[in-house]
């Protein structure tokens, strides 16, 4: 039965959206069920977590497959602009200080504060006909994000079963990090323009999360797990005519195994499946923000000493289906340690 130190859900989202300047993957972010890599528990104490998430979004796409700079100004997914945002590349690094408290066996707390390390460049919005010339380097422009991202209050309830297998959540994400037009492009023909909207720190909205676990023991050595989590935006400052934007919701799944023969290091696998909405809003790319994606996700945990644990989960894209021309990532990585006060 799973029985290493608890953890909550980290999962870093990669929004997108812009004005002319640039637009961004939809639905590229990180979707590890941290808690799956630790271990669901209902071990009462204080737990401090640090997690490190990378994630390069290099390559073009559109639907289920690769697509070219040709594609995207030549057949643009907004025919009314005349060609199309040729993105180049966003790499994200995250790292997310977890504090979380269990004050009995049936209550849960956990506190999420990320800081976002974010850089982007893109040829910008070139027109029709596509030539060669539309992707030389003089044509890129670049950006760089770095500052405190928003920060999520989650709790858990795991009192509805006696076995306190089965857990909710309901939380928040506020609106810490910064937002709008805070950072602009450093270089290029869009130096001095706002980087968009989604790449900032920020989204600039408060967002209601509500979710659901549960894990169950099914041989001597291997534990299930399953768990769901759906977030949506209900307030956003953001909320000017012409200058708005709302993020749009998210769902992911997740359902994993763990072998558990050996308390001192433990291998598991994932599956993980995450749907984005389309932003909306005047500075939103509604046609490039919506998709499904599915990872198959390996990882290991290692007790390093009695109370503190380490662990690392690489994510493999095994199916995208994106509306518009997102960047996408080939593979993400996430590395973490946990500790019991």
């Amino acid at each position: 039965m799973i029985h290493s130190i608890n953890r909550r859900d980290i999962a870093a989202l990669c929004l997108s959206i812009a004005p002319l300047s640039a637009w961004a993957c939809a639905t590229c972010g990180c979707t590890i069920n941290s808690d799956a890599a630790m271990g669901y528990s209902a071990t009462t104490g204080w737990r401090v977590n640090l997690e490190y998430t990378y994630i390069d979004q290099d390559e073009l796409r559109i639907g289920t497959r690769a697509a070219n700079p040709a594609e995207v100004v030549n057949n643009p997914s907004n025919p009314a602009l005349g060609g199309g945002e040729i993105e180049k590349d966003t790499i994200n690094r995250y790292a997310t200080l977890g504090i979380n408290y269990r004050p009995n066996v049936d209550w849960n707390i956990n506190l999420l504060v990320p800081y976002v390390v974010r850089s982007h460049t893109t040829y910008g919005t070139q027109l029709q006909p596509y030539t060669p010339a539309e992707t030389a380097p003089d044509q890129i422009s670049g950006a760089r994000v770095s500052n405190l991202g928003d920060v999520k209050l989650i709790g858990n309830y795991q009192g509805l079963l006696p076995t306190h297998n089965l857990g909710l959540q309901l939380g928040v994400k506020l609106p810490t990090g910064q937002y709008g037009t805070a950072v602009d492009f450093y270089n290029g023909p869009n130096s001095g323009t706002p980087l968009d909207a989604s790449l900032q720190a920020g989204t600039g909205s408060t967002d209601v999360i509500v979710g659901a676990y549960y894990y169950q023991a099914v041989s001597q050595d291997f534990d299930l797990f399953v768990s769901g989590q759906f977030q949506s935006a209900v307030a956003y400052k953001q909320n000017q005519p012409g200058n708005d934007f709302r993020p749009g919701n998210s769902a992911t799944f997740s359902v994993g195994l763990r072998y558990e023969a050996n308390p001192k290091w433990m291998p598991q696998l994932q599956l993980n499946i995450s749907h984005k909405s389309p932003d909306q809003g005047a500075l939103a790319d509604t046609t490039d923000t919506v998709g499904t994606v599915a990872y198959i996700s390996p990882g290991l945990t290692v007790q390093v000493v009695h109370k503190l644990h380490a662990y690392g989960v690489l994510q493999v894209p095994v199916y995208s289906n994106l509306d518009g021309y997102q960047l996408f990532p080939r593979w993400t990585a996430t590395a973490g340690l946990s500790y019991a006060l």
